[in-house]
């Protein structure tokens, strides 16, 4: 856009008339019609994670859930009139289940981890019983697993560790400002808590990540980690106004109980609420708070040492108008609206494991399931568009407990707008997550016009990453290498 001045004789005949603002537009249209839910009710998430409505009434006393689809996206609610919430709409993760002597009735669920509210992330599982390791969480902030030690060597006597918490809009505590643990003469990393990810925008609209599972203890599994909260957006042509509940908390970890029970799971941390509107109303709660970790009692006899709680998750207000005057948990964020949706660029993906074809629209749950015949190693292969190639692809492999693994493929051939790239891997037993992350330098002035993404320093490298059955992320890597979570349709306009 080209510099006008006006003279100050054009001026002074000037008659300056405010203009009208002009009314915000959620973009719904409306087809799904009025909601109105009289009873509790949980609602099917489409595949798109969308839903057109004409208003939204949800009365005193009513909660509404959602069940995840197939791919977990987050729940966006779009509105072409008003939105009230009087009663509940609830996107929360769900805790794990307790373990030990007292258990939860059922010693076959020890150990189970969280289900991440949509949009959110699972916790990880506890460690089986005689020391098991437990399972890393999932998601960009997930929390590091717990282990146990049978040995004498061991902080005096057999001990247990707990899971650490997810991060999300900050990073969760760690189970021991210890660095490692020693079992035997083998040297434990102390469980790390998840990192803080995303940035205050909530864009692209991502939930809250899993916490570690603890420790397997003598007689009985380890807690499992709580899962993150899921991931909203409500945007609304008219009025949202909140005086019941929106909820998008993290799950609490695992408890234990009892002689030789494991260790505590890691809190899930808290998700993201993000409310668009020409007017923000009431003063209901609004939180998006982390998980506690798992408590234990006092019938607990080997020395041990707890899991943490969750981080805290995002949330954010845009509207020409706010007369709401509560504080939320955490604080939120406040802007004028801004674009409800992002554009999808670029892209990473597992395309092929062992042969087998990855679905179009993995589940993050069974998508490839292997031959007990397959031997190791196993090829997966990926795709990317908008990458530059001769770039390599970093695989991680996460069983559902022990460490992970990792491995990187050879350079990735193509073109920019359409590489592909290949890694063998040894697949331990079981079913495993598999994600990929690839990383870029840009040159100098790319990095400039990046910075105003990355508080005003200049941008040295872009991480893409993307889960198997999940979303892809881009990371922009500033020079001192702080990190900034970012749409990816911001690349899209710098080509890639």
């Amino acid at each position: 856009m080209g510099t006008f001045t006006l003279s100050k004789l054009a001026l002074t005949a000037l008659s300056l008339v405010p203009l009208p603002a002009l009314a915000y537009n959620s973009g719904s249209t409306g087809a799904d019609g009025p909601f109105n839910p009289q009873v509790n009710t949980e609602l099917q998430l489409p595949p798109s994670g969308v839903f057109n409505f004409a208003s939204v009434n949800i009365p005193a006393g009513v909660t509404v859930k959602f069940r995840r689809n197939a791919t977990n996206t987050p729940v966006v609610i779009l509105a072409t009139g008003d939105v009230t919430i009087d009663g509940t709409i609830d996107v929360s993760g769900s805790n794990a289940a307790a373990t030990g002597a007292a258990g939860d009735g059922n010693l076959g669920d020890d150990g189970v981890p969280g289900a991440g509210g949509p949009g959110g992330y699972d916790g990880g599982r506890g460690g089986p019983a005689n020391y098991g390791r437990g399972g890393p969480g999932v998601g960009p902030g997930a929390g590091s697993p717990g282990h146990g030690c049978a040995s004498a060597s061991f902080n005096t006597s057999g001990g247990v560790v707990g899971g650490a918490g997810g991060g999300f809009g900050a990073t969760a505590g760690s189970v021991s400002s210890s660095a490692a643990f020693t079992c035997s003469g083998t040297s434990f990393a102390a469980p790390q808590g998840g990192v803080a990810y995303g940035s205050n925008q909530i864009l692209p609209l991502v939930g809250g990540s899993g916490g570690g599972g603890a420790g397997g203890g003598a007689a009985f599994a380890g807690g499992g980690g709580g899962a993150g909260g899921g991931s909203i957006l409500i945007a609304a042509s008219g009025q949202v106004s909140i005086t019941g509940s929106l909820l998008a908390n993290g799950g609490k970890g695992g408890d234990t109980s009892g002689a030789g029970a494991g260790g505590t799971g890691g809190g899930g941390s808290g998700g993201a609420i993000r409310i668009i509107a020409g007017t923000i109303a009431g003063n209901g709660t609004l939180s998006a708070q982390g998980g506690a970790r798992g408590g234990r009692t006092a019938t607990v006899t080997q020395s041990y040492f707890d899991g943490t709680d969750g981080a805290a998750g995002r949330i954010r207000l845009e509207s020409d108008s706010i007369t709401r005057t509560a504080a939320t948990t955490p604080a939120y964020a406040f802007s004028a609206p801004g674009p409800v949706f992002v554009a999808g660029f670029p892209s990473l993906r597992i395309t092929r494991v062992a042969g087998f074809d990855v679905p179009a629209q993995p589940t993050g749950n069974g998508d490839v399931v292997l031959p007990a015949t397959t031997a190791n190693p196993v090829i997966v292969e990926f795709a990317s568009t908008g990458v530059p190639v001769g770039n390599t692809v970093k695989l991680t492999v996460t069983p559902p407990s022990g460490p992970a693994t990792t491995a990187i493929s050879g350079a990735l051939t193509g073109t920019t707008a359409s590489a592909t790239a290949s890694v063998a891997v040894n697949l331990p037993t079981g079913p495993s997550i598999l994600s990929s992350q690839t990383t870029y330098t840009v040159v100098a002035s790319l990095g400039d016009a990046l910075s105003r993404y990355a508080q005003g320093e200049r941008v040295e490298k872009v991480r893409l990453g993307a889960v198997l059955g999940g979303r892809s992320t881009v990371t922009l890597i500033t020079m001192s290498g702080k990190e900034y979570e970012v749409p990816q349709a911001v690349l899209a306009g710098f080509g890639g």
